[in-house]
Order: structure tokens, then C-alpha cells, then sequence
């Protein structure tokens, strides 16, 4: 059945004005100020959003998807995130990941949950690898595995500056690296290597010394996790400034702590000299947040929610900050560094994956594919063991 969205404040991410929306083969097909004459014969749903906001569907870059943990014992494994759990947070599109756990979780595991979320009516794509080196592989290779498996876009989250990593030297994060970038070029993908970046003091350094010491673009480097030191927020401010994307992470931050939430985080990048395509924000959905003490040992363990992209929307919202300033972290940064195409902007010919957010800042409608997956606030699909 065609969908047709009216008066709907659009913004794309740019603010559009008010705007109708047509939807036909999960695909918008007309953005007008009036509505498409479609004459009496074609089935349509028509909703009208009597002028609330609507954006393009949130795009998260960095979640466990098969569930995160296992620092403090089997059974702190975390389990697999459901499917409502992202489109109730205005998530359309996940990408996922391997972490600490990269042994009894494989890539194999988290290209099917991919494959899986797709089935139930997201888009997902995944990486290979996880934190430690040798990357664990579908295929035997970084460079195979992003070539032959439709999904995998690139390789991570590989550990740096953290001591739960392999310690990979500058030698071995350029071999990997070379490996990601030549796969991108032969594929069209993103090609990136998405680097869990620790509490460690040695930060960034590893990166700024890849580009030194090689001809790699600095795109290929994606860094995430970068406001959870202050310290450490100020050095990926300034390898935004060489061309590499950085991903702030949505996590809880205490007042006290040597951290910015991603809300904070997000203001005073864009409020520096930095260039505003090269930052992102995403949840690290279904991982675990453990909290260590001085000798490596767990003090607490909690893990991270799919909604946390949405709140942190409506918290920027909240402070006054104007919408089609904040999305793009969102939605097309997302999609530019991570070449989705057709995704994370409102246009003709883009996939019809939208989100209507209503006057508390959340989202109140969730279209992912062209499908209604959040109705007025009510779920309309599910997971298929939700």
C-alpha cells in the first residue's frame, strides 16, 4: 500500500518546511508542499503528523547486536538486543559488532543476527574483527570478508589504548588497515577499521602515527568512544581536523566524572573550528559498561540501552539546540562515512526510513523501509520472539 505522510515539518536534514511525504516500495517517491494528486483508484494510507517533526531514521554505527559482557564471568554475558528495542529509539539502521568478547561470540554469529534483523524489518550491516588481533574472521581475512559478505562494511571494534587489548603496534593496525581500505576501494564500502579507544594515556597516539608513517587516507580511521576523557575528546577534536570521522559514545556520565555525555560532547564540537561532516554519535547498544578499579578488576557492570540515541536527541532539544544543527551526527555523517547508500537524508529515491518526534522530544512514529514500525507512539512490529 502507497503511504503518504502530510503535513509533516520536514527536515532532511536541513529544514525543508512543512512537507507531504510519498512512500511507495519502501522508497520515497515525492517530497511536495501539497499533497500528490493520486486520483481514486490507489490504496493509500494517509497520516497526518499535523506538523510535528520528521527526520530521517536514526543510524547507530557502533552496537553489540549479539549482546556484549563476559568481563566479570559467563553469566555477565548480555543478551541479544530485540529488534523494537532499536525502532523504539528511532533506530532504521544498526550496525554491528564484536568487542571484548570475540571468542565465544564470532563474526559468524553476528553476520546472522544481522541477516536476522533485516528478516524482522531494520536495515543492518555488521563488521569483522573485534578487539583482539588476530581478527577473528569469517573467511580467514579482513580484506575476504568485507569482499564477499554483503553485510560487513568494514573491520572493528579493534582495542587501542585499553587493557583488555591485543596492544597492537603501529606496524600491525596498518596491515589491518591496508587490509579495510583495499576491500572499501574493490567494494564500495566503507572500508573503515572502528577503534575502540580505552581509558589508556597513549589516547590517539597510535592513529596520528598510522598517518604519519603511511599513504592510508585519514577517513579509514574511526574512532569511537572519544568523549569518555576529556583529555582524550580534545586529541579527537583535532583528528577530525585531519579527516578522520570520530564517533562519540551515548553512554551515562556522572557530574563528577573526567568525561562529556555525548550531549556535551556533540555541543562543543560544534561549536569548535571542526569540520561538522566528521563526527557521529552512537549507542554501544547491548554492551557492557563495566567499571574497573586501579588493578583491571570489575567494580560494577552495567550495559548500554538502543535508546540512547533518541534521548540523547531530545536532551540536545531540550537545551535549545536548534534540530537540523544536531541531526547530521545522527543521520547523514553516519551514512557518509559508512557509504549506506540512500540513507540518513529525506529524499527522493532514499529509503523510506523516517521518524516523527513528538512534543516531548521522542520519537512517536518509526518508519523503517517504508513500513510503520512506531505508530503514534504503539508498536506495530515486533521482533519475532518479542
Amino acid at each position: 500500500m502507497l503511504k503518504l505522510i502530510v503535513n509533516a515539518d520536514c527536515y532532511a536534514p536541513e529544514s525543508l518546511g512543512l512537507k507531504s511525504i510519498l512512500i511507495a516500495g519502501g522508497k520515497i517517491v515525492y517530497i511536495g508542499d501539497s499533497e500528490p494528486d493520486l486520483g481514486g483508484s490507489l490504496a493509500v494510507e494517509r497520516t497526518d503528523v499535523a506538523g510535528a517533526p520528521l527526520v530521517p531514521g536514526f543510524i547507530d554505527p557502533h552496537a553489540h547486536i549479539t549482546g556484549g559482557g563476559g568481563e566479570a564471568g559467563y553469566h555477565t554475558r548480555v543478551p541479544s538486543v530485540l529488534m523494537s528495542e532499536y525502532t523504539r529509539g528511532g533506530i532504521t539502521t544498526v550496525v554491528g559488532l564484536l568487542g571484548t568478547d570475540d571468542l565465544t561470540r564470532t563474526t559468524s554469529s553476528v553476520i546472522v543476527q544481522a541477516k536476522s534483523l533485516k528478516n524482522e524489518g531494520i536495515s543492518c550491516f555488521c563488521y569483522t574483527g573485534g578487539y583482539h588481533l588476530p581478527p577473528t574472521t569469517l573467511t580467514g581475512s579482513v580484506r575476504s570478508d568485507i569482499v564477499h559478505v554483503e553485510e560487513i562494511v568494514g573491520v572493528g571494534e579493534l582495542a587501542i589504548a585499553d587493557h583488555r587489548s591485543s596492544q597492537p603496534t603501529v606496524d600491525e593496525l596498518l596491515r589491518i588497515a591496508s587490509e579495510a581500505h583495499v576491500a572499501g576501494l574493490m567494494t564500495e564500502k566503507a572500508g573503515v577499521v572502528h577503534l575502540h579507544v580505552g581509558d589508556g594515556d597513549s589516547g590517539l597516539q597510535i592513529v596520528r602515527d598510522a598517518l604519519d608513517q603511511s599513504e592510508l587516507p585519514p577517513r579509514v580511521f574511526y574512532p569511537t568512544h572519544v568523549n569518555r576523557r576529556k583529555k582524550l575528546f580534545e586529541e579527537a577534536c583535532v583528528l577530525s581536523q585531519r579527516g578522520s570521522t570520530i564517533d562519540i559514545t551515548a553512554f551515562p556520565v556522572a557530574d563528577d566524572e573526567d568525561a562529556w555525555s555525548a550531549a556535551n560532547a556533540l555541543i562543543r564540537y560544534l561549536d569548535g573550528d571542526f569540520p561538522r561532516e566528521n563526527v557521529t554519535v552512537s549507542t554501544d547498544g547491548g554492551g557492557c559498561l563495566p567499571v574497573f578499579d586501579e588493578s583491571g578488576n570489575i567494580e560494577s557492570l552495567d550495559y548500554a540501552r538502543a535508546t540512547a540515541l533518541a534521548d540523547t536527541v531530545k536532551e540536545l532539544l531540550d537545551r535549545g539546540q536548534p534540530l537540523d544543527r544536531i541531526l547530521p551526527a545522527f543521520t547523514s555523517n553516519t551514512a557518509r562515512i559508512l557509504r549506506l547508500q540512500a540513507k540518513g537524508a529525506v529524499r527522493v529515491g532514499y529509503d523510506a526510513d523516517l521518524v516523527v518526534l513528538g512534543p516531548d522530544h521522542l520519537p512517536s512514529y518509526v518508519m523503517a523501509n517504508g513500513n510503520w514500525h512506531l505508530f503514534n507512539t504503539e508498536l506495530r512490529r515486533t521482533g519475532t520472539f518479542e
